[in-house]
């Protein structure tokens, strides 16, 4: 699934990372230098909310967002106040890439 124009342009030096914030934001993205107080974060989409079954912010770079996952739409972000990086499963990414917002 391609929902943003950006989704496929990486340079080969990118990561799929998820990234948390001081401010309670957890963000899934692609990211070429993640060392710093701000990380660029292309394709972009943020949890608003994940079920139990993901066993905690950790388990959406594990497993990845499931059905009951609310997960925004893909945008280029510029991201401050980060508490972590954490690299994505090939899982992860999988279903990261095809989450749809469930309501």
């Amino acid at each position: 699934m391609t929902n943003h124009p950006n989704r496929s342009k990486s340079n080969g030096k990118e990561r799929a990372v998820v990234v948390t914030t001081q401010h309670r934001g957890v963000f899934f993205g692609y990211a070429s230098d993640t060392d710093g107080a701000i990380i660029k974060l292309r394709a972009a989409r943020n949890c608003l909310y994940w079920s139990t079954d993901i066993k905690g912010f950790m388990g959406l770079a594990a497993t990845g967002p499931t059905k009951s996952c609310r997960i925004g739409p893909a945008v280029d972000i510029d991201l401050r106040d980060i508490t972590s990086v954490i690299a994505c499963s090939p899982e992860a990414i999988q279903a990261w890439e095809g989450a749809p917002w469930s309501r």
